[in-house]
């Protein structure tokens, strides 16, 4: 059995895995990254870049349909054939040369296989041929190996082979007839999607659409989606109770209120499981198929200091940007620990994810889309802070007039009224994504009010609304 030596081991070559080993070979050490499937991971095959390519086709149709002028050059619906291809580049047609070539670049050596860990920086490495590679660790190993979707034991749902967001980002056709179970993130950009692409859609919202999003975005979606044509079950009466398959391919969804749904797909979007099932953490005394806990320096809490977690796998936030985040820290880290450097986590230091808990930002690419980041009210609330929300129609500012006829959108600062601080920042309205980044930077710029009113925004932009909040609040 062969044996490599390297100063860090990561298990798993998504791009939070990626970012890890690149920052730590920047740093000076050498890197091995263990990948079972394709390097790039969930984001660039089976989530982010191919379900924004699946919506962007009909948000800019919609765009276009909401100007005079050029409304009336529109003469089609949808190419569905040409969306549909587009996706397939954006993931690169399921190939990852492309992403093989950079480690290669980037002096970052691969090993395909699934990694286990053997012993305390000692990982074992299977191909698919059965050849087995033992790698062992000088510094670190780090678990970058994300999450699945998670498929809840409803009666006869595994046996009617749902589709999950790998399949939903990977169709090949546009079902007819789709069901989807769960409206978070997942569930309600592809309803979105799919009911642009054609699909009849029944959204099943058991505890809302974007629950823990401001009320107001969720509702605006839903008005959206049914507008579109799309049916949303919300409440508890909207639970699947069981799912069937026939023998005609026919899908049957029972919902706890009685109501019996058909459909050609169904798609379960309710939740994420780690990737942890067979990594090797029940030989160092770990819980298989566990989420791992970590501390502020993101080392597993259970384990020595040699084994570190990021991305989705600790759980602290599950979005790709923000595991990114976390491994352009821990990479630098590790390299600086190798060195015997200091490493300060307080927060918002170097090696601080103090992000993570203050100003995570998202954006949910539906119609309306979506931007937020920070607390929202409720969760400010919660955390004890004295706050204040200031509300604002974004159809009242000039720039979205311009943007769109009948332009609809929501603003929301919360404001902690101790520091006179904004920490937290919602958006809901056609386009508004781009918008949040300068929420984001104030937020963790921690930029007192007073400061902001002296941030002027161009003339006649969305981002007027930013004058319009704190015209609201008042000085």
């Amino acid at each position: 059995m062969e044996t490599q030596a390297y100063d860090v081991i990561v298990i798993g070559a998504g791009p939070v895995g990626e970012n890890v080993a690149d920052r730590a070979v920047q740093g000076g050490l050498t890197v091995a990254i263990v990948e079972r499937e394709l390097v790039g991971g969930e984001c660039s095959y089976w989530a982010c870049m191919p379900t924004k390519a699946l919506l962007r086709s009909s948000a800019a149709l919609r765009a276009a349909r909401q100007l005079p002028g050029s409304r009336e050059a529109v003469t089609g619906e949808l190419d569905v054939a040409a969306v549909l291809g587009r996706r397939d580049s954006f993931s690169s047609n399921w190939k990852d040369d492309g992403q093989v070539s950079w480690l290669e670049s980037a002096g970052i050596a691969l090993h395909r296989g699934q990694g286990r860990i053997k012993a305390p920086k000692v990982v074992e490495v299977t191909d698919v041929d059965g050849t087995v590679v033992t790698l062992t660790a000088r510094h670190a190993v780090v678990v970058a190996t994300g999450s699945s979707a998670l498929v809840p034991n409803i009666p006869g749902l595994r046996e009617a082979n749902p589709w999950t967001s790998r399949e939903a980002a990977s169709a090949k056709d546009v079902p007819a007839r789709l069901v989807v179970i769960g409206a978070g993130v997942v569930g309600s950009e592809m309803a979105t999607a799919f009911t642009a692409l054609g699909s009849s859609v029944t959204l099943l919202a058991r505890d809302g659409v974007l629950p823990p999003a401001e009320p107001f975005a969720g509702e605006m979606v839903v008005e959206s989606l049914c507008e579109a044509g799309a049916v949303v079950r919300t409440g508890a009466g909207a639970e699947a109770v069981s799912v069937s398959r026939d023998d005609n391919g026919t899908v049957h969804v029972e919902t706890a209120d009685g109501e019996r749904i058909e459909a050609d797909e169904v798609l379960v979007a309710v939740g994420r499981t780690p990737n942890t099932q067979d990594i090797g953490l029940d030989s160092i005394g770990l819980t298989a198929g566990a989420w791992l806990v970590v501390d502020e320096a993101l080392r597993v809490v259970g384990a020595d200091d040699w084994l570190y977690a990021a991305g989705d796998v600790n759980r602290r936030v599950l979005l790709t940007h923000q595991g990114k985040y976390q491994a352009r820290v821990l990479g630098d880290a590790i390299a600086a620990r190798a060195k015997g450097e200091p490493v300060d986590t307080s927060a918002w230091g170097r090696y601080a994810v103090t992000a993570d808990e203050r100003a995570v930002p998202q954006v949910v690419f539906t119609e309306p889309e979506i931007a937020s980041v920070g607390l929202t009210a409720a969760a400010a609330e919660a955390a004890g802070l004295n706050t204040r929300v200031v509300d604002y129609d974004l159809g009242w500012v000039s720039g979205a007039v311009l943007h769109a006829e009948g332009y609809k959108g929501r603003a929301r600062m919360v404001v902690d009224e101790d520091r006179k601080v904004i920490v937290g920042f919602t958006l809901a309205g056609p386009d508004v994504a781009e918008l949040i980044h300068a929420a984001t930077i104030a937020i963790v710029g921690e930029v007192s009010l007073d400061r902001l009113w002296h941030a002027i925004p161009s003339f006649p932009t969305i981002s007027e609304v930013w004058l319009r909040l704190l015209e609201t609040y008042g000085r």
